[in-house]
């Protein structure tokens, strides 16, 4: 079992029971729906809840001055109601505030039920609303940002990377390709997808002091696998082997193992230069599949640049 949902679910089911008693303890009327508005209240990350507390406050003022006008008009009938409804999910929809809809018309059916909008009563609702939100706001405010869990999944997506490019080596040395497929390819864009979400979940519950360190680093990933990707689709096309692969093929191995998240690849574009002006002096091609050949491998050194090169841009601009 997730221990994680078990812990929420707990959370939830503690906020609204206190919240219920909290209303009941006030002599609130329909003290059970504090509870209902306490689960709505909920998010999954700070950011997001307080950010659905401001929309559905401003909801409910509107949702109240909506009811007031058709209550009036119509009386206190369920066509009155229907108008009411109509108006506030049209107002809802294009503020998106959907998520307020259904949470502050249970609020007003209870004047539907009373048949009155008196002053107590609509205090009794602003109660409820109040209790029912402020709860879900103070439970959410202990979530803390899972740095660890990103670590890990930010290790993970690294490792994969670190094996595309240790087949990549290994392949291009290869005329016979066919068994070299891109389901490694497919793994990392599930990794990387997790990892995102963990560092959007981290960003949103720092409410201060906001740092997109791993935001960035997912995205400089996402880029590398982009180019990764292009590479492996040169390789794949790569049906003669000039003597010229094998050099590629070590600069890739050198990237493999000089991999890890702090290094700058300044040394490795060094390197890459000098791969480049050594590979210019060689003889030209003595037929054209050799000429093809030779041109894939220039393309994919300088796709094995822009690999280097956005991961340079990365820590530069995180080590100011």
């Amino acid at each position: 079992m997730d221990k994680e949902k078990v812990i929420k679910s707990i959370k939830i089911a503690a906020a609204a029971v206190l919240a219920i008693a909290i209303a009941a303890e006030l002599g609130l009327t329909y003290s059970a729906t504090a509870g209902i508005i306490t689960v709505l209240s909920i998010q999954n990350t700070k950011r997001e809840t307080i950010k659905s507390a401001r929309n559905r406050t401003l909801a409910f003022l509107c949702a109240l001055i909506l009811a007031a006008g058709s209550f009036q008009l119509l009386g206190f009938t369920l066509i009155a109601f229907a108008g009411y409804l109509l108006l506030f999910a049209l107002l809802c929809l294009y503020a998106d505030w959907g998520e307020a809809i259904a949470m502050d018309s249970v609020l007003i059916t209870h004047f539907l039920a009373e048949k009155s909008m008196s002053v107590p009563l609509i205090g009794n609702e602003v109660a409820l609303f109040l209790i029912g939100t402020t709860v879900g706001v103070l439970v959410n405010m202990h979530l803390r940002k899972k740095e660890k869990v990103f670590q890990k999944l930010a290790d993970d997506v690294d490792a994969q990377i670190k094996e595309i490019l240790n087949r990549m080596s290994l392949w291009l040395m290869e005329e016979d390709k066919s068994g070299y497929g891109p389901d490694c390819f497919i793994l990392l864009k599930e990794g990387l997808d997790q990892a995102r979400i963990c560092a959007l979940n981290n960003y949103n519950n720092a409410l201060w002091k906001k740092n997109s360190y791993e935001i960035d680093y997912i995205q400089m990933r996402q880029q590398q696998s982009m180019v990764l990707q292009e590479i492996y689709e040169n390789i794949k096309s790569i049906t003669c082997l000039p003597r010229q692969a094998k050099q590629v093929a070590q600069l890739l191995k050198g990237i493999q193992q000089g991999y890890h998240r702090n290094n700058s690849a300044e040394g490795l574009l060094v390197d890459l230069d000098l791969l480049f002006q050594e590979l210019k002096n060689h003889e030209l091609p003595s037929d054209r599949e050799e000429f093809e050949a030779r041109a894939i491998l220039f393309y994919i050194l300088k796709q094995i640049k822009r690999l280097l090169t956005i991961k340079r841009e990365f820590v530069l601009t995180h080590s100011k």
